[in-house]
């Protein structure tokens, strides 16, 4: 006797953008930074794609598997990069859950993309600062941490923008 376990087209859907936000997260780790701990956050596109596509639930699924899976792959998994990067990852599911909640029909992807990049570097920074570099220099990195989230996050919110367009185009 054969026991099937039944897929619903929504873990198929969050099986496929996991997968594609995975990929990507390790594609950009191989990518050097000008400044540590900054990154352009690619894989966050495809989190805002699924969140305003079919909703926070699934973003968050994707993204928490992405930060999970991810650093199993690249070998950070429960390193202080791992740390940093589920909490940010965390925060900003937070940040977009609220803003989803409250305002939905009034938040483009390029608002989501830029809450969640300001929230991602905040939850970052704290964490940084709280666990592993308590020093007052720190906050000398802070606003130029902030101005590179905002730009990120309208990059990314501008490309997640583009291919939520492209994908209802596809989907009608």
């Amino acid at each position: 006797m054969t026991t099937c376990i039944a897929s619903e087209r929504q873990d198929h859907i969050i099986a496929w953008f996991a997968a594609l936000a995975i990929a990507i997260h390790v594609l950009e780790s191989a990518i050097p930074s000008p400044i540590p701990g900054i990154k352009i956050g690619l894989a966050n596109i495809v989190t805002i794609v699924v969140l305003v596509q079919f909703g926070w639930r699934t973003a968050a699924w994707v993204s928490l598997l992405r930060v999970l899976i991810g650093s199993l792959i690249i070998g950070s998994f429960l390193s202080p990069t791992f740390i940093l990067s589920l909490g940010g990852a965390c925060a900003s599911l937070v940040v977009i859950g609220v803003a989803y909640t409250l305002a939905r029909h009034h938040i483009s992807a390029m608002g989501y993309s830029v809450l969640a990049a300001i929230a991602h570097i905040l939850a970052q920074f704290w964490l940084a600062y709280l666990l592993f570099i308590p020093h007052q220099a720190l906050f000398h990195l802070l606003p130029i941490l902030i101005t590179v989230a905002i730009i990120t996050g309208i990059v990314n919110g501008s490309l997640a923008l583009a291919v939520h367009k492209r994908l209802k185009l596809l989907i009608q």
